[in-house]
Order: structure tokens, then C-alpha cells, then sequence
């Protein structure tokens, strides 16, 4: 079984991969963003095929769209607790994009259950509008 920490470092380093990141969650598992909701994104999908399809989504509006820097500051078999950036572009305006996440993963029966991230939404309109 993996713990938290090794699906959360599976889940960034196949990001670019949609469909195995997607299927590192559970049926019913979720990745939530609910800040995106304040720049009128969707911020929630649940299930692997939603998922994947929002991963989709995101990849589509950036240039070369890959975590890095990754920092873990809580480590629990079931539940960890880190930060990530994204250093890219964005595809329709050309600007720079950098966005620190901060990201909560619960993980149940070797899947992702919920992975809740936050990020800066100023930065992320500045460099998609």
C-alpha cells in the first residue's frame, strides 16, 4: 500500500499524463480547488473520468505545465500536507506563470480519497486574462 506522501509525489509527477494521474483516485475520490470558484472555473471533480478531464482542462491553457520544488511539511500514511510550483506559460496571453500550491491528500485503499489544493488566484488571472 502507498502512503499519502508517495501518491501526492505519483499524483505531481504524472500531472502531464492525465490518464494515470486520474486513475491514482479512487471512484469516488476528488481533487478540489476551491478558490478557482472566485475566477468562475470549476473547481471540483469527482471520479476518475472528471478528473481527468479537468486535468485536461488545466493542461490545455499552459505551455508545459509540471510541478516542482516540491516541499512535504505533514507525512501520515493516510493524509499529508506539502507545497508545489508550476513555472510556465500561459498559451493565450503569452504571460509568465508561477503559482505555489498548497495541497492536502487523504488516501484510502491505495487511492487518492481527496486531494484539496489553494493557490493564488491574482496570479492566476493575471496570467490568463
Amino acid at each position: 500500500m502507498r502512503t499519502a506522501v508517495e501518491l501526492l509525489h505519483a499524483y505531481l509527477k504524472n500531472v502531464q499524463d492525465v490518464r494515470v494521474a486520474s486513475e491514482l483516485f479512487a471512484a469516488d475520490g476528488a481533487l478540489e480547488l476551491p478558490y478557482l470558484k472566485t475566477l468562475g472555473y470549476t473547481w471540483r471533480a469527482e471520479g476518475p473520468e472528471e478528473i481527468r478531464k479537468f486535468l485536461e482542462n488545466v493542461l490545455s491553457l499552459f505551455d508545459d505545465f509540471r510541478f516542482h520544488s516540491t516541499k512535504i511539511f505533514i507525512d501520515l500514511p493516510d493524509q499529508a500536507f506539502g507545497e508545489y510550483e508550476v513555472t510556465t506559460t500561459a498559451r493565450g496571453t503569452g504571460k509568465p506563470f508561477h503559482q505555489l500550491y498548497m495541497g492536502r491528500i487523504v488516501v484510502e485503499n491505495d487511492k487518492i480519497k481527496l486531494l484539496r489544493e489553494a493557490l493564488d488566484t491574482v496570479a492566476s488571472q493575471q496570467a490568463l486574462s
